[in-house]
């Protein structure tokens, strides 16, 4: 892990592995959320297992930050990621079963 970006977390924030595993397997409640409702709190409890920074700068790594694909308008916002960070990722959830290519295709930028 990059410097000590896991002692920037409190301890009371960091997630363990079995904890992570047992409410996003599949069967428990948090697993049947819908996209939108599970999205963020998927995301964040990721971040906490992984122990680095949630999202938290809507200009530079946040959620839902609109985005403007490839041969577009600059000023011309097509979609929404569900969660992004500048110069790194875009990242689009689909809930079980649905299109992970749906996802790439909202994603290409």
């Amino acid at each position: 892990m990059p410097g000590n970006a896991r002692h920037h977390l409190k301890k009371s924030h960091l997630m363990q592995p079995q904890e992570f595993s047992r409410k996003w397997s599949p069967g428990s409640p948090a697993h049947n959320l819908n996209e939108r409702a599970g999205a963020q709190a998927h995301f964040i409890d990721l971040c906490r297992l992984l122990g680095v920074p949630e999202p938290a700068d809507p200009d530079d790594y946040c959620f839902e930050r609109g985005v403007t694909k490839t041969g577009s308008s600059a000023t011309r916002t097509d979609g929404f990621a569900d969660v992004w960070k500048r110069g790194h990722f875009a990242w689009e959830y689909k809930a079980p079963g649905k299109s992970l290519e749906r996802a790439l295709k909202q994603l290409m930028m």
